[in-house]
């Protein structure tokens, strides 16, 4: 969860705009330990040893990964999240999922945000089917629910396009079918805000394109969609609005073509 939910007398949007925010992210700090390379033999017996007497690991560092960074987020808004490798996208996105507490700063939200990532934990050993169940309840479904979406969530995933892979193993899947089946079980029902992490990039033109109409149509249905894409047309043809981040700190929030036309005419300079 994250630190606060929005309600009628909370934060409101930071410019006083009078829409209803659904995300609220004030003055966010985030910092995080990485630790070195492991040295010498019996590396388990170290690491207790380590917590016993309270020791840092060897090489570990701190990493302020995203520094002050505000903003609002409002209902019916499509986000998208640009900016160089390491520049804190995904931090950020799990930080407002809840996953990943300020270390200074509020996340508020309204209703219970959603993270979608490629690495969105599914099952390997169990099959596409039987994934597909549990992401359906894992996301908040009846089985009701599910049955009755089951054949769209499979249809519109693309994956028994070549053969009947919803009955084997996840393990069996390449990364986009893998990817494909992720965004298909979380694009089944609405969200109050969904978050999308590089989960559209391994798709294949087609799938790109009818992912593309379901975001809006979930935008439609009163929701906020965050989306994190290395592809910079993906930002321009699928949200109004991004947010450019580098270095941790928030660079730009605006329009998403002026935005995308910025960070470009950065990275042909650096």
């Amino acid at each position: 969860m994250a630190d606060a939910t929005l309600s009628p007398g909370g934060p409101q949007g930071l410019s006083g705009d009078p829409r209803v925010p659904t995300v609220v992210v004030d003055d966010v700090h985030i910092t995080y330990t990485v630790n070195g390379a492991r040295t010498g033999r019996g590396s388990a017996t170290s690491a207790l040893s380590r917590i016993a007497s309270r020791r840092r690991t060897p090489g570990a560092r701190q990493v302020h990964a995203v520094k002050g960074v505000s903003f609002a987020a409002y209902k019916g808004e499509a986000i998208g999240l640009i900016g160089s490798n390491g520049s804190g996208k995904s931090t950020l996105l799990k930080a407002i999922a809840g996953l990943l507490p300020p270390s200074r700063g509020k996340v508020h939200t309204q209703g219970q945000p959603s993270l979608l990532g490629v690495n969105a934990a599914l099952m390997g050993d169990l099959t596409g089917e039987r994934n597909v169940v549990l992401g359906g309840l894992a996301m908040g479904m009846t089985r009701r629910q599910i049955r009755e979406r089951y054949d769209d969530i499979v249809d519109f995933s693309g994956i028994n396009e070549k053969g009947d892979f919803i009955t084997l193993p996840m393990r069996t899947y390449s990364s986009g079918m893998g990817a494909r089946l992720r965004f298909s079980i979380a694009a089944a029902k609405s969200h109050d805000v969904l978050l999308i992490d590089e989960a559209l990039s391994t798709g294949d033109a087609k799938f790109q394109r009818r992912s593309k109409d379901r975001i809006q149509e979930l935008r439609a249905e009163a929701g906020t969609v965050f989306l994190v894409s290395h592809s910079n047309k993906s930002i321009t043809e699928t949200c109004d609005r991004a947010l450019w981040l580098e270095a941790g700190t928030l660079r730009m929030d605006g329009p998403a073509k002026d935005v995308v036309a910025e960070y470009e005419a950065f990275t042909k300079r650096k």
